[in-house]
């Protein structure tokens, strides 16, 4: 079962074969910032999913809704973010969605 990595900047960590990056900047990072409150920017970010229009070739292949995408291009794969473990983070709403849990 895919997971959320943990990335960590200590010499000699690497990020594991196949997961993929979804922090900032990456195309995939959140673009609300948690400034103090990491739920309310997951939330943001549900919600932003969830009102998404059929793609207009930022995310993914216009045409193709967002859902499609984050599954063609994350399904099966670990994601990697800087969010602890322990915290929300907006890699569990793209896990849940490229998994088709949601």
């Amino acid at each position: 079962m895919p997971e959320r990595i943990q990335r960590k900047r200590r010499g000699g960590w690497r990020m594991p074969n196949g997961a993929i990056y979804v922090g900032r900047p990456s195309k995939w990072g959140n673009p609300y910032r948690a400034d103090g409150d990491r739920a309310e920017a997951v939330a943001q970010f549900r919600d932003m999913l969830d009102r998404a229009p059929v793609g207009d070739g930022t995310w993914g292949r216009v045409g193709e809704t967002v859902v499609e995408t984050i599954r063609r291009e994350l399904g099966g794969r670990d994601l990697a973010c800087w969010c602890p473990l322990d915290q929300p983070c907006h890699a569990d709403v793209l896990l849940e969605v490229a998994n088709g849990e949601r």
